[in-house]
């Protein structure tokens, strides 16, 4: 961070003029980049897209409190310097005081007087930003000391012995080995006891985020939704589970024994996951769905995934008015941003207040677009709970060494998202991605035969916000919508290809969207999710302009390509090399066209929503279906022989990336549509080489079948 804009246009005298080319050099001898803008807009340009900028120097009498009004818009931490000399009248309102602004008066000071200030200024600035744990990490690594400590690389220098070691050393960089300390550092505080700077980060992250309290977690929000899961219930509780739930509180079944019911929530007909129905959340749908299980406990705990992975919201609020039960769990791995935007207000966990006798949890994957390395995660509190009982359960899922490094880069990712210039850097991504849909829809407006189209409100206009499910709209698809209950995020960008018309029925043509999604590979573009007409992208806020333009570029691309109809081979390279005998010769109007007729065969639509629509029989606990699992008491199956046999490993495809089956569960006839869901998506996989579908706890075979693993009959 070395650069300073000193604003050099038409300043008030001669002598003023030659004041700022002498600061100038006297900051460049202090090792700052000094930048000389011509005008304002090009100065505002400036401090808007470098980061990098720690201050900003003009003559007031050119410019006004204006500018620094402007740019404190921008950043409102960041210094600003006015230049004035002794006729200058300075008339501040009230308003203004509050700006960070010094003043100087040029026949007063000297050039390196005025830099050294300046200095001092950029100096307290950093120390300002940095937060807690970052900066006691950052002066420990300054210190350089030399510590006969884990880990054994000791800052690098072990790597630097080997010449693969130096080759990797060089790969990454001094600083990040240098960061990477054992914890037997007592400046640092502790990750696993909340002390020292560990806790100052945390505290920093609960305020915020908007939280009574706020935990580090580095091992990814898979992890803290455990720790969450674990704290909340014993063996032989009652829980109520998002049937839309995360593998990781599958896993949670798997490790304490509770019972589980499950909230329904809807599927459109392009797969896509919609929410809880209202109804789930009254009493007397609860109680019936006990009543079924033949339970009797009162639910403890609830956990709700929110946002889903296509990007919709709940009415926070209006469920947190629900039913009474002591933890309430949100899952909201994929919006860790919502905090810093109105748009979102009641439409997170951390919203508003917690009833009394009620504790709302809300874990969040940091590194999920906000800017934080991978496994970066967060868990929230509001309300009073056992805070050294839920520390043993942390301590449980988190290692005595933790990556002070993912610590480090939590607790940055909150601060940057502080103040003005945090602000700013959510609603650049919202506006950024409304801009993207109307320009997909400027674009299929303008052509005559096809393109991509976009998943949203027929209207977008007017100010930013998140977009309502109303019942009766056909554009979202899913039938029984309760109002003012669901919100489309902007940021969630879903394109749709052609093949579906938007009663959910089958075209007589149509172009799989992972037929697009590996064109998009080829050109560096990596789809978030791909459904089988639709495609998911996220506008974080790490999507610039130059990027967005990029996957605009490539989608006409792919059009350009598909309509030429040119081979598999030009287009789907890495697709060919799977299969060269079959795929030689064949176009990419051909591929296209096989797979969407088997999509037609099998009636997708209608397959994909009975499949997650019809929940399978519950046999045993996940719990108790993985001690069988652990004992041996299992054999492997092919796939069409699933049904009235118990599943021992949950069956998960991707997408939609939720469990189809749960272990413990059992396909009957009155659900054998899931059965011919998975059937159907072998089907492609085995006839496409290359379209294979991901699925967790199905086994693909050397003859290109499945199997899976059921319990062993008694």
């Amino acid at each position: 961070m070395n650069t300073i804009l000193i604003l050099d246009k038409k300043p008030t005298s001669v002598f003023s003029g030659s004041m700022l080319n002498e600061l100038a050099d006297c900051l460049e001898d202090r090792g700052y980049e000094v930048l000389m803008p011509e005008s304002g807009n090009d100065l505002m340009h400036i401090v808007s897209m470098d980061a990098r900028v720690c201050a900003v120097i003009y003559d007031l009498d050119s410019w006004k409190m204006s500018l620094a009004k402007k740019i404190t818009k921008i950043n409102d931490e960041l210094p600003i310097f006015a230049m004035v000399d002794r006729k200058t009248s300075i008339n501040i309102s009230l308003e203004e005081t509050g700006l960070n602004i010094s003043f100087f008066e040029y026949r007063l000071q000297t050039g390196d007087y005025l830099a050294a200030r300046i200095d001092n200024e950029v100096r307290a600035y950093e120390d300002r930003i940095i937060p807690p744990f970052t900066k006691a990490l950052m002066k420990y690594v300054d210190d350089k000391k030399y510590a006969y400590s884990t880990p054994g690389h000791l800052g690098g220098s072990a790597f630097q012995k080997n010449p693969v070691g130096s080759i990797f050393y060089d790969f990454l960089g001094p600083n990040i080995f240098q960061a990477d300390v054992s914890v037997s550092m007592p400046e640092l505080g502790s990750l696993l006891e909340h002390s020292g700077p560990h806790a100052d980060a945390e505290k920093m992250i609960a305020k915020e985020f908007g939280s009574d309290t706020s935990y580090i977690v580095t091992n990814g929000t898979s992890t803290a939704n455990k720790m969450v899961g674990m704290f909340c219930a014993i063996d032989g509780d009652t829980i109520i589970v998002d049937r839309n739930c995360h593998k990781s509180l599958t896993h949670l079944m798997m490790m304490v024994d509770v019972e589980p019911i499950y909230f329904k929530p809807t599927r459109n007909a392009y797969g896509m996951l919609g929410g809880i129905p209202k109804k789930e959340f009254l009493p007397e749908t609860i109680k019936e769905k006990m009543k079924e299980r033949k339970l009797t406990k009162e639910p403890v705990y609830m956990v709700v995934t929110n946002s889903t992975y296509d990007g919709l919201f709940y009415n926070t609020k209006w469920i947190k008015q629900q039913e009474h039960i002591k933890y309430l769990h949100f899952d909201s791995a994929w919006v860790p941003y919502t905090a810093f935007s109105k748009i979102y207000d009641d439409k997170h966990g951390m919203t508003g207040k917690s009833r009394k006798g009620q504790v709302i949890f809300e874990t969040q994957s940091t590194h999920k677009l906000l800017a934080a390395f991978s496994q970066s995660s967060m868990i929230h509190v509001k309300g009073d709970f056992d805070k050294d009982a839920f520390n043993e359960v942390y301590m449980m899922h988190t290692s005595t060494s933790p990556q002070y490094g993912i610590v480090a880069s939590t607790e940055v990712a909150t601060a940057m998202m502080q103040g003005n210039a945090g602000k700013r850097l959510i609603d650049e991504s919202i506006e950024r991605a409304i801009l993207f849909r109307q320009e997909i829809k400027r674009l299929k407006a303008q052509t005559k035969s096809w393109f991509f189209d976009v998943w949203q409100p027929d209207d977008i206009s007017g100010p930013a916000k998140c977009w309502t499910l109303k019942p009766g709209d056909k554009w979202h698809g899913f039938t029984n919508q309760d109002a003012n209950f669901n919100y489309l995020d902007p940021i969630k960008v879903t394109l749709l290809t052609p093949g579906m018309n938007e009663n959910g029925k089958l075209k007589d043509d149509g172009i799989p969207a992972s037929i697009v999604s590996a064109y998009l590979d080829k050109h560096g573009i990596i789809v978030e999710k791909t459904g089988p007409y639709n495609m998911l992208f996220l506008f974080s806020i790490g999507i610039d302009e130059p990027k967005s333009l990029a996957l605009l570029h490539a989608l006409s691309a792919f059009k350009r390509d598909f309509d030429a109809d040119l081979t598999v081979e030009e287009m789907l390279p890495a697709i060919f090399a799977q299969s060269p005998d079959f795929y030689k010769n064949m176009r990419i109007q051909e591929l296209a066209s096989g797979i969407h007729k088997l999509m037609v065969k099998h009636d997708l639509p209608k397959a994909m929503f009975h499949a997650f629509d019809i929940l399978p029989k519950v046999v045993i606990t996940p719990h108790k279906a993985f001690h069988k699992v652990l004992r041996g008491q299992t054999e492997e199956v092919y796939i069409d022989k699933l049904m009235g046999r118990t599943n021992a490993d949950m069956i998960l495809p991707y997408p939609p990336g939720v469990p189809l089956l749960m272990p413990g569960e059992m396909i009957t006839k009155e659900t054998k549509c899931i059965l011919d869901f998975l059937l159907m998506l072998c089907e492609i996989g085995e006839k496409y080489p290359g379209f294979e579908t991901e699925i967790h706890g199905a086994y693909r075979q050397d003859d290109g079948r499945y199997k899976v693993k059921v319990l062993l009959d008694k």
